[in-house]
């Protein structure tokens, strides 16, 4: 008989992850150990994206529920675990990340404040180099004026289905723009946006392994470059970069 009193869902897109996905759910089972409500209220969704290696697989044998969605989208994957869930609370990480023991205590305590609409716990990165911190350097700045951040992110169910889950429109950035419309719903009711910094999730570093630590501002410039002759630029780049590279 499925379990229907899961205080917390984490939900994990997933496209041909089977080298990385155990990595990430051999720390789910530590924060799931440690937390205090117990490892069996929390639900483990696996949306898997059309993959067509041991994903699914790997993620049932783990215990996982597994939701296929065909749609071949980050957002469409993200919404079409959540759409399954059963728990008043919703996690998402990406399956290539790894997260705190702490993360589900953290996310409890978040949204047990009135005032906390949602939030994320901000990342690590799993090795640093010069031009890992230069990356990251450039990102810090946009994470502390906006307040919103990466890593896990997470909120109320109600909350996710009053503002319309992702939108599957985007192809990238479309976690930006979902705690952009749970920060506009938390300030029509006087909450905030929080980050959990002391439960980071750690960030994989596989597309600098791939492309070198640099590539990231060699990549934006040459993107600017390209966009102004061929307006078809940024579609074409998203495609090869976010879905069919699998560094």
């Amino acid at each position: 008989m499925m379990q229907t009193n899961f205080r917390q869902t984490l939900v994990i897109p997933a496209h041909n992850e089977e080298a990385l996905l155990p990595r990430l759910l051999d720390t789910v089972d530590v924060a799931r150990a440690g937390y205090s409500f117990g490892a069996g209220a929390i639900e483990v969704i696996v949306a898997d994206n059309a993959s067509t290696d041991r994903t699914a697989e790997i993620a049932a044998a783990r215990g996982c529920r597994v939701v296929s969605v065909v749609t071949r989208a980050i957002a469409a994957a993200r919404n079409g675990g959540a759409a399954h869930a059963t728990s008043p609370i919703l996690a998402f990480v990406d399956a290539d990340m790894q997260i705190h023991p702490e993360t589900f205590n953290g996310i409890e305590r978040a949204l047990a404040d009135k005032d906390i609409v949602g939030g994320a716990t901000g990342v690590t990165l799993e090795r640093w180099s010069l031009g890992l911190i230069a990356t990251y350097a450039m990102i810090i700045p946009i994470v502390l004026i906006t307040g919103m951040d990466a890593g896990v992110v997470f909120c109320r169910r109600s909350d996710f289905l009053e503002v319309g889950g992702y939108d599957e429109r985007r192809p990238v950035a479309e976690d930006i723009a979902f705690l952009w419309a749970l920060k506009r719903l938390g300030r029509s009711r006087r909450q905030r946006l929080t980050r959990l910094r002391s439960v980071k999730a750690i960030a994989s570093t596989r597309k600098f392994d791939r492309h070198g630590d640099w590539h990231y501002f060699r990549g934006m410039a040459r993107l600017a470059v390209t966009r102004l002759r061929n307006p078809h630029t940024t579609e074409e780049f998203i495609r090869k970069y976010w879905y069919d590279d699998r560094g």
